[in-house]
């Protein structure tokens, strides 16, 4: 089922990466006039949002909130997208658990990754985009999801010779995609757009 089906087109929830209380501190209005602040990542782009937060509410990192639209927000006030580097020192190194606990929690759509993955030229594949896997472990799993779709993370490591931690492969990649925005293709961070965009 896609987003379209659910009925929740364009409602984006993030993760919190960092929350701070008094406010961004780079702001340079006084103390009394900012809000609580932090930075975000998106769960289904992995795009990465500033934000700040409703006064009255107390958010902790790991807390999920709505970023867009601004009429489906509750506790965020305004969100804006940013570059890794923007992040915060505490958001920059939460983010590579928040994506860990992301690909886990959602370990179908992951999976489905390494089923579906296409070829992007003659001589490159969405496969090995993915860090340490060459021209051998793609053949493997190719030939491997010709047989039978894969089910889990472990059924992947189980069947692929020589494929150790499909998910943390697939974390390092996002992470890469993440903090380097000159890559040339871009299989998980931003998605949504380059779909549109097609």
């Amino acid at each position: 089922m896609t987003e379209s089906d659910s009925g929740e087109a364009d409602v984006r929830r993030a993760v919190v990466l960092d929350y701070l209380a008094h406010g961004l501190s780079d702001d340079s209005r006084p103390q009394y006039e900012k809000s609580p602040a932090g930075y975000a990542l998106e769960t289904d782009n992995f795009e990465l949002y500033q934000v700040a937060f409703d006064e009255d509410e107390r958010l902790t990192i790991g807390s999920e909130v709505v970023v867009e639209p601004a009429s489906e927000r509750d506790v965020v006030t305004e969100a804006r997208r940013v570059e890794y580097e923007d992040l915060s020192s505490g958001a920059q190194s939460e983010l590579e658990y928040v994506v860990a606990d992301l690909v886990e929690d959602e370990e179908e759509r992951f999976v489905d990754f390494y089923n579906d993955a296409q070829p992007i030229t003659l001589r490159l594949h969405q496969l090995n985009l993915l860090p340490g896997i060459g021209k051998k472990l793609r053949n493997g799993i190719l030939d491997e999801r010709k047989r039978k779709p894969f089910e889990s993370f472990e059924e992947l490591s189980e069947r692929v010779s020589g494929l150790h931690d499909p998910d943390e492969i697939l974390v390092e990649r996002i992470l890469e995609e993440l903090r380097d925005d000159d890559l040339k293709y871009q299989t998980f961070v931003g998605r949504r757009e380059q779909e549109q965009n097609q």
